[in-house]
Order: structure tokens, then C-alpha cells, then sequence
């Protein structure tokens, strides 16, 4: 890999897939020289400050005249605080929008612009699949793609070496290597089941799609063809219980920051999370690899979570649209995007122009995507089912807890989505 940088188009279709509370609207602040603007940008990424400063700094270098004020809020607080300071009118001027029904409500309400004219190369530069996950069914687009991840399991190379271990491709295989592990005396996951989101995103919605059909199925659950208590859901339901025996002591009190700590720290063997946690991983100088979640048997596809994650809107009740959309049109380019891939190795931003990925295994992690023997696909709730309320996600949030924690059955916890959604999708 020469100079440890491959210049690479990233075009796949992402769409199949405790900070400051807000305080006030956008603001100047006197500096040594000209007043600058002050545009506050939210985020749901606590994590990301340092890196999202040094991407930002290259910005202001050269937009003299506006500071970038970075903002993040916890993500498990991020949601109600950003619809609260919107409703509030002290809004942040630029703010992190999730995919689909999460940002399309913040669009609904009447909070953010359209960005068509605003962004130009908004449609011709990213693709299709990104930029309809922030747009309206008649072509409206209200948020600007900023980055998609994948899920899958990393692993811990000094474990796997000292154990004579190999990555394995099947779920019989990647069975009897926890179980390997557990008998060597190894923690194996680095899981708990404290926090619901949890579950979902990185457990059932990582590991699940190879037993409950992928895209093909989550597809059929929006056009109503199927229902979630499909057999087919609750054999990914019943799977990914199967794991449970490889949870540390304790599990339900472990919450996500607990679950990265013990893998960057060398205490559990493997992780199932996202691409989102390498550069926080290679912060740690913790040495890993990573595969997909393993198929049902050999010679299936494999049905890859690759997420269309978030997006960026702008404001209404800014008072400094202008250098917003200023800011916005710089996200929108290859130096952005190559800023943010380096910075933040695991995150791929959509754009089907050229950027660098000089990070070889985010190289290699989205690559898989690329193969011919692998479907990408997306969250189950994430996309017209979470519109309303009782939203899918929150459903599918209650249903994974309650059966992790063998409070519910399978069916029990899957009838448990489908009644809630019966009460308006259906």
C-alpha cells in the first residue's frame, strides 16, 4: 500500500442501508482583530470533539470570519436536547440529523432548511441511496449526507494469536471459538445489556440480517408483505441469545462505554460494535482485526450492516445562514471528506468522488462491502417504521432488552414490536 495511502471512490449504497446542554442561538464573539461568527455545531458524538476541532480548524483557517463552535451532547440525551433547544428557539445553528424518520421529524416540524439550491453538488457528488435518506419522497433534500458505518466484530489480535485463532466465517465456527475462549479463561464479548440502543444496532441489526433475510426482508417489513413476528425474526432473535453464555459476569449492569473500555483496555477477546470506534481504538494503541458477522452456513451471502448513520441540517432560526451554508458546502468536498476519514478512520463519508483512505483496515472494512458474495443493508426501524409514535425503534429498543434479559421469549418479544406497530403502520 504505498505511502500507507489508497486513493479509493467510496460509491456503495449506504441508505440499505455528557456535553454542553444547548444554550442560545448562535452568537459573535470578539477576538484580536475582526469580530468572527460564531456558528454552534451539535452533535451526538461526545467522542469525536478533538478530531471534529482539527477538521473544523481547517476550515476556519480559511474562513477567517467564522469559528466553528463544536457542541456535543451524550448520544442517549442527544434527541430529546436537540428537540427541546429547537422547540426553545436556542437551537444549535448547524446539528447532527439521524437517518431516515429521525431526521425526516426534525424536517417535518418546520426546524431545518432545504438544502437543493443551497448545496449544489448535493445530488451530483454523493449517492442516490445517501442523499434520499435525508430527503422527501417528492425530492426535497434537507439534510447533507456526512458519514456512514459498519458493524461487525472486532478482535482483539494478541488474544487471537496467543490461542491459535482464525476468523471465523460461519456461526457454528464463530460459536465454538467463544466457546474456546471461555474455557481458556478469556472474556470473550465485550456486551452487556444496560443500554437498549445497544442491542439493536449492534447486535441484532450486526449479527441478525444473515438469519432473518437482509435487505430482501427489511424491505418487505416497510411494504408491509411480512409482519415482524415472521418466523424469520424470531430465529435471529433466538440466535442472537445463543450469546449470552459469552457475556461477562454481570451483563445487565454493563452500559456501551463500559463495553469499549473493557476492549480497548485488552480485557475481552472480541467486540461486536461498529467501524465508528477505530479511531478510538487506534487512540488506545490496542492491536485489531475485524470480520463481518458470520452467515448461517457456508456459501450464503453475507448480509453486511452497512448504516447511511448521519447528516447535517441547517438551522431556520439561524442568524447567520449564509456562512451555515458555507460550512455545508465545504462538507460537500473532497478535502472535507478525506479530513473526516482520516480523523475519524471507520466513518465513510458518500461521496462518489475521489478521497484518501490512509487508514488500511478501514480501508479493508469497507472493502468487504465491495465483494461479490456480499449484500449491504441497513437498521430495521431506522426507515418509515419509526415515523410515529410508538416508534418501531423504541419498540424493537423495549423488545431486544426484555429478551436478552429473559424477561420475554422470542415471540413474546417480537409480538411485542408488531402489536405497538399495528396501532399505525399496519
Amino acid at each position: 500500500m504505498k505511502n500507507g495511502v489508497v486513493l479509493v471512490i467510496i460509491a456503495v449504497a449506504l441508505a440499505l442501508t455528557a456535553g454542553p446542554v444547548f444554550a442560545g442561538g448562535g452568537g459573535e464573539e470578539q477576538a484580536a482583530g475582526p469580530q468572527k461568527v460564531v456558528l454552534r455545531y451539535t452533535s451526538l458524538r461526545t467522542e469525536d470533539a478533538e478530531r471534529e476541532n482539527r477538521i473544523n480548524a481547517v476550515f476556519m483557517e480559511k474562513h477567517p470570519n467564522i469559528q466553528i463552535k463544536f457542541e456535543p451532547i451524550k448520544n442517549s440525551e442527544y434527541d430529546t436536547a436537540l428537540k427541546t433547544s429547537l422547540e426553545t428557539g436556542v437551537g444549535a445553528d448547524i446539528m447532527i440529523l439521524r437517518s431516515y424518520d429521525g431526521g425526516r421529524q426534525i424536517y417535518d416540524a418546520g426546524y431545518i432548511y432545504e438544502l437543493n439550491d443551497l448545496v449544489p453538488n448535493l445530488r451530483s457528488d454523493f449517492t442516490a441511496n445517501s442523499v434520499a435518506t435525508w430527503a422527501t419522497e417528492d425530492g426535497v433534500s434537507y439534510g447533507l449526507p456526512y458519514f456512514g458505518s459498519i458493524t461487525g466484530v472486532w478482535t482483539n489480535l494478541e488474544i487471537f494469536s496467543e490461542h491459535g485463532l482464525q476468523e471465523p466465517v460461519t456461526w457454528d465456527e464463530f460459536i465454538q471459538l467463544s466457546r474456546k475462549l471461555k474455557n481458556a479463561g478469556e472474556t470473550v464479548l465485550a456486551h452487556g445489556t444496560n443500554e437498549q440502543w445497544v442491542l439493536t444496532e449492534t447486535l441484532l441489526c450486526d449479527l441478525g440480517p444473515n438469519f432473518y433475510g437482509g435487505e430482501k426482508t427489511r424491505q418487505k417489513l416497510i411494504n408491509k408483505e411480512i409482519k415482524y413476528t415472521d418466523p424469520l425474526f424470531v430465529k435471529a432473535y433466538e440466535k442472537m441469545k445463543e450469546l449470552i453464555e459469552f457475556f461477562p459476569p454481570n451483563y445487565q449492569a454493563i452500559d456501551y462505554v463500559t463495553m469499549q473500555q473493557m476492549f480497548i483496555n485488552g480485557q475481552a477477546a472480541l467486540w461486536i460494535a461498529g467501524s465508528w470506534e477505530l479511531g478510538i481504538i487506534r487512540d488506545s494503541g490496542l492491536e485489531v482485526g475485524w470480520f463481518g458477522p458470520p452467515v448461517e452456513k457456508k456459501g450464503d451471502r453475507m448480509q453486511y450492516a452497512f448504516y447511511a448513520d448521519l447528516g447535517l441540517g441547517l438551522n431556520k432560526a439561524t442568524q447567520y445562514k449564509d456562512e451555515g451554508v458555507e460550512f455545508l458546502r465545504w462538507v460537500a468536498t473532497p478535502e472535507h471528506a478525506s479530513l473526516l476519514a482520516n480523523e475519524l478512520p471507520g466513518m465513510f463519508p458518500p461521496l462518489k468522488v475521489k478521497f484518501d483512505i490512509a487508514d488500511p483496515l478501514a480501508l479493508e472494512i469497507v472493502q468487504i462491502a465491495q465483494r461479490p458474495d456480499v449484500d449491504t443493508t441497513g437498521q430495521l426501524m431506522w426507515e418509515k417504521l419509526s415515523r410515529q409514535e410508538p416508534s418501531g425503534a423504541t419498540l424493537e429498543n423495549e423488545a431486544m432488552q426484555k429478551f436478552m434479559n429473559g424477561t420475554w421469549s422470542a415471540k413474546e418479544a417480537t409480538a411485542h414490536v408488531q402489536k405497538g406497530l399495528d396501532t399505525w403502520y399496519y
